[in-house]
This record gives C-alpha cells, sequence and structure tokens, in this order.
C-alpha cells in the first residue's frame, strides 16, 4: 500500500468518487440476495465487477471503491463458507478494481478498499443502529484481521487507502482505531451513517465522531455515507466544526427502502442528486460519489460539477 502521506496530499484535492455497487450489480443481472450482496458475484461473475467499475471511471469517477464490504472471516462463517476464502476475496476485490483502473488511459484512479461495519457481517441490519452484542476487543479483532490482510498486500492486491464506511458508532470508530495502531504507515477514511443533521445511527454527535477518528494518524479523510441527502449539507458543518481533515460524503440515491413490501420508493433523478451536490462541495465537501441506488448517470451528473 503506498505511503499515508502521499494519499493525504492527493486527497486535499477535488474528487469524484464512484457511486452504488450492489444496486448496479442488479441492472447488469447479477443475483445479489444472498446475505454478502456483491461479494457473491467476487466468486461467481467478477466480470461484472469490472465493468461496473468501468462505467463509474467513464463517468468521470477518480476514485473507485472494492466490491468488498460484506467481505470478512466472520461474515462468510456466517453464511456456512469456509472463512478462508473471505482473505482471498478481499484481495480479489482490489485486483479487480486495478484491472478496471488499468483502462482508464492515463488517468489516475484510485483505489479505496470498503470495508463495512461489524454490523454488516451479521446480515441483519445492525449497522444501520450499531447496538452490538459483542465486546469492544471483538470489534478490534474484527476489524484488525481486514486491516492485516490489506496492509501486507502487494503488487495489484494493494489498495490504495481504506475506507471505513456506513460506522453506525463511536465505540466502533475507536475499535478500528485500535486495530490500525500496528500500521501508521497506512491512509484510511471514516464515513458515518446518520439518522439527522448531528448525529450517527447509534446516537453520538457526528462531531465528536470525526473529532475522534482525525486524531488517528492514518486518517486521510473523513465524511458521511449511506444517509439521506438532504441531510448532507447540515452535516458536512458539523464535520468541518470537527476537523481540518478533507470532507468525503456520498449519500444515498434519496430513495427509501420499504422493509416491509421489500421495494425501493421514491426517486432518485441524477440531475436533481447534482444540484444538490453542488451545494455540498460549496459546503467543503472535497470528495463527493454515491451510495445506494446512486448509478453512473448520477457520478456523471457530479463530476460535470468539479474543474
Amino acid at each position: 500500500m503506498r505511503a499515508g502521506t502521499s494519499i493525504a496530499d492527493a486527497l486535499r484535492s477535488a474528487h469524484v468518487l464512484d457511486g452504488g455497487m450492489a444496486s448496479e450489480l442488479e441492472y447488469l443481472g447479477a443475483n445479489i440476495d444472498g446475505p454478502l450482496w456483491s461479494a457473491h458475484v467476487l466468486e461467481d461473475a467478477p466480470e461484472k465487477i469490472v465493468a461496473v467499475h468501468r462505467a463509474y471511471i467513464e463517468a468521470g469517477a477518480d476514485i473507485i471503491e472494492t466490491a468488498s464490504y460484506q467481505v470478512s472471516r466472520m461474515g462468510y462463517a456466517e453464511v456456512g463458507l469456509d472463512p478462508a476464502l473471505a482473505g482471498a476475496a478481499l484481495l480479489r476485490s482490489v485486483s479487480l478494481a486495478r484491472e478496471a483502473a488499468s483502462a482508464a488511459h492515463g488517468k489516475r484512479v484510485l483505489i479505496a478498499a470498503s470495508l463495512g461495519p461489524y454490523g454488516a457481517a451479521l446480515h441483519n441490519g445492525a449497522e444501520y443502529h450499531g447496538n452490538y452484542t459483542c465486546t469492544f476487543a471483538d470489534l478490534i479483532a474484527f476489524h484488525a484481521d481486514r486491516i492485516k490482510i490489506l496492509a501486507n498486500a502487494n503488487g495489484q492486491e494493494s489498495p490504495d487507502l481504506l475506507a471505513f464506511e456506513t460506522l453506525p458508532s463511536l465505540v466502533e470508530a475507536v475499535a478500528i482505531g485500535q486495530a490500525l495502531k500496528p500500521y501508521p504507515e497506512l491512509a484510511a477514511w471514516f464515513t458515518f451513517t446518520c439518522v439527522d443533521q448531528e448525529h450517527v445511527a447509534h446516537g453520538e454527535p457526528l462531531r465528536q465522531c470525526a473529532a475522534a477518528v482525525a486524531a488517528f494518524p492514518q486518517t486521510t479523510a473523513v465524511g458521511v455515507n449511506c444517509t439521506h441527502p438532504t441531510l448532507i449539507s447540515a452535516l458536512i458543518a458539523e464535520l468541518r466544526a470537527a476537523s481540518d481533515k478533507p470532507i468525503v460524503v456520498y449519500p444515498n440515491s434519496g430513495e427509501g427502502w420499504d422493509a416491509q413490501n421489500r421495494c425501493w420508493t421514491g426517486t432518485g433523478d441524477p440531475a436533481s442528486f447534482a444540484s444538490q451536490a453542488a451545494d455540498w462541495l460549496a459546503a467543503g465537501a472535497q470528495i463527493i460519489g454515491g451510495c445506494c441506488r446512486t448509478r453512473p448517470a448520477h457520478i456523471h451528473q457530479v463530476a460535470r460539477l468539479f474543474p
């Protein structure tokens, strides 16, 4: 992995991040119904993952996230798979992103290894409230396992930075900081999922969470993801008050999930998303992309806002 200082410098300029992975894989015909979501596709149809990465790069993204949000030894064991497969899948996700980026015709594309929270490995939506029954030591061990794999990766399997995302709580962020301690040279960003204009999903103030992770030597950016776009401008103000780190935001499309009927509701118009993104850029966000239900069309509209 590249030295964290060089990535930190790179992230202080404006960047376009990619959009949703799992939903885009669905549009390509991939089956993500299983508990591992897009991680299933790493095994079954890796060429579709490369196609999604390339679509986002062509749309204007110069940072892409790997298809590894749901990949962990614990998560694989939870669904009856050999936990040893998780490490190989994690490295494969980086290689696929590198393969896609290699076709960018001289454009520098950064690879961020997507690392979901502990709750994502439980496959029960716990990442959206953070009320886990595990110990603090369990949280450290969970994150340390994946960090070690990526920290020791080389060549095509080595990401530029680690993206700890959809974090619901301060305690999990602090646990990740503990897990990162043996690797001061790594680069990472931390993004939280929020329920209103001030608080993360578990209830702590975003300002407190951002200040805590900004103190880690590995932190290159702080931000918010998997959150309704109408909350983002206010949340950027909270992030700016917490630290001077670059700010990364990648909210959902604006559609809502109807858990009872298992369907999405509302609309996710790319032009409307870009109009809001202009406000986020003006408010101080340096890195802007999309999360659930955003597509290359959304990212193309966002990219048009950047010089």
